[in-house]
């Protein structure tokens, strides 16, 4: 059974240690929530609510503070969001065209295609 979820990226976790996203990609996320939409938690502190989350990346947004979305093609890294990765200028690109995407985001949402195993009974 497939199902999408929605992560939602961002935030000094990100800007910490969050790596690259890219669509069309398969990624994992440890997250919070109830589903089907959930907050990346890079540094949980407590295994309450967390839930791991596999698939592939159909889409991915640029959310600004006032919560307009913007399809981009990859989420730069949070190494590279700062200007501290000399491979990657942490540039937003729109989808498929490769054209410049200039928005402030507050934070990314990561749309998930996801593979959910049935059980038998």
């Amino acid at each position: 059974m497939r199902e999408e979820v929605v992560v939602e990226v961002g935030g000094w976790e990100h800007e910490c240690c969050g790596p690259a996203h890219e669509l069309d990609t398969v990624a994992s996320f440890t997250a919070l929530g109830p589903g089907p939409r959930y907050d990346e938690s890079r540094h949980h502190e407590t295994p309450d609510g967390i839930v791991e989350l596999r698939g592939r990346i159909v889409a991915l947004f640029a959310v600004t503070e006032h919560g307009t979305r913007v399809g981009v093609q990859r989420i730069p890294s949070g190494r590279a969001l700062r200007g501290f990765d000399e491979h990657d200028d942490g540039h937003l690109e729109a989808p498929w065209t490769g054209e410049p995407v200039t928005v402030e985001a507050d934070h990314f949402e990561v749309v998930l295609d996801r593979y959910v195993p049935q059980t038998r009974q």
